[in-house]
């Protein structure tokens, strides 16, 4: 089930980001030690009447120029009209309706993507200011009073956000589709890879124009197995991108990576991994996605004996939160190893979706509590009562303990290692969720 996606689009200073913070929560700073991914952040998960969504502050892709402000709001409301299901438009009370509201308003209204229009600054609980009746002449229908600094009226705005969400299963595939999403930074070579797959396969059946606007999904059939690729190149609007293409690349697999199964993160070798890599393979790990890392244009790389596991290695420390993924070293262009993808995406999609009985899973923490055991504070002990998996997808277990502060990070990482020796689950990430409960 893929998340909705959620765009907050405004002038610089009508308190986009306040407003991001204040409906993700503090979640924001709770994420896990993913190198390359917390920092600047533009997207979080946020949550609403147990509808989880992908939230989007646009405000974070503010080019670094002195552009005029409305063609700054015109780069953000294109990438939300183009990523997102549905959009919030923040203005200001206090400054009253300005007339790049009005353009922008238009040029999100002319998209054809729910709009709903929260006008913030109302700092007063009770009847809403005059000024605020101005805002009806934008066309967007009622205007939500809020105060994204002390929280009024977001409430009032998540329900109105809600209404809009696409039913949790509206995918229309099959359940045996793979989907999957070729992403990374531009020309790192996604469409060429598109490209040589369809072209050598010639059994496309038919072009569905994917949810996100201007991305194609293609879907085909190969050896028995139905595939969608999900190409976010072909995202790619012909107009000018602007100077911060590289906040503007994660935008793009956003949505992509949400409705994937597998991500092909595509690296290019002449340029090894940048920051710009880790910000997206980040999102598929963050999303709990099965992923193959493809690092393509090896043919134009000089080896020796050594070459592709010193590169291995490099990659393996840039992206050291996603060790469990498997390096394809590939050509786009001549079509090295490019057959060999397929029996690499087929077997992670299984990994993604294996179960493991119970009995098993417990045979084999048990085995590792014996061969290491469990870390103690102040003379109390952590131990594990019980492991059972939750759900697959990615395979998610709880774990039971006596007291879960004794449950430290390394021991953890310990565990999903001793699951991983004994069950593979190679090219997907693993969930853990620590219970607590006492020993009757």
């Amino acid at each position: 089930m893929s998340k909705p996606i959620v765009a907050i689009v405004g002038r610089p200073n009508v308190g986009k980001s306040t407003l991001f913070n204040k409906i993700v929560g503090q979640r924001i700073s709770i994420v896990e030690d993913t190198p390359g991914v917390t920092r600047d952040r533009i997207y979080a998960e946020a949550e609403w009447l147990g509808r989880h969504f992908t939230l989007i502050d646009t405000g974070g892709i503010e080019p670094e120029s002195k552009d005029e402000i409305l063609a700054q709001m015109r780069k953000q409301a294109e990438i939300a009209i183009e990523t997102s299901h549905v959009i919030i438009f923040l203005v200001d009370v206090k400054d009253g309706m300005t007339a790049s509201d009005k353009d922008v308003a238009s040029m999100l209204q002319k998209s054809g993507k729910p709009i709903v229009l929260a006008c913030n600054k109302v700092d007063n609980i009770g009847q809403p200011p005059l000024e605020l009746y101005e805002f009806y002449n934008l066309g967007l229908g009622d205007p939500i009073a809020i105060s994204s600094v002390h929280g009024l009226g977001i409430g009032d705005l998540l329900d109105e956000v809600s209404k809009h969400f696409p039913d949790a299963d509206q995918d229309g595939y099959a359940d045996d589709v793979i989907k999957v999403a070729v992403i990374g930074k531009p020309n790192a070579g996604k469409s060429s890879l598109v490209n040589k797959v369809l072209g050598e396969e010639r059994v496309i059946v038919s072009d569905v124009p994917g949810t996100t606007r201007d991305a194609i999904d293609t879907y085909f059939e190969k050896d028995g197995q139905n595939y969608v690729f999900i190409d976010t190149a072909g995202m790619r609007k012909k107009g000018k991108i602007f100077e911060n293409i590289e906040r503007y690349s994660v935008i793009r697999s956003l949505a992509a990576v949400e409705r994937s199964d597998v991500c092909l993160i595509m690296i290019d070798a002449s340029e090894g991994v940048t920051e710009q890599d880790t910000k997206i393979a980040g999102f598929a790990h963050e999303q709990g996605k099965a992923s193959i890392i493809v690092i393509n244009k090896w043919d134009l790389i000089e080896k020796d004996d050594k070459t592709m596991n010193l590169f291995r290695q490099d990659v393996m420390d840039k992206l050291s939160f996603m060790t469990y993924a498997p390096i394809a070293f590939i050509s786009a262009k001549t079509g090295q190893r490019v057959e060999k993808l397929f029996e690499l995406i087929k077997y992670v999609s299984n990994q993604h979706a294996m179960r493991i009985s119970t009995g098993m899973l417990n045979d084999i923490i048990n085995e590792a509590v014996a061969k290491t055991q469990p870390p103690s504070d102040k003379g109390k002990r952590l131990k594990i009562l019980y492991v059972t998996q939750a759900s697959v997808k990615p395979p998610t277990f709880v774990i039971f303990v006596n007291d879960k502060e004794l449950m430290h990070f390394s021991y953890e990482r310990y565990i999903e290692n001793q699951i991983r020796g004994a069950f593979g689950l190679e090219g997907t990430p693993v969930r853990f969720i620590i219970r607590e409960r006492s020993k009757e």
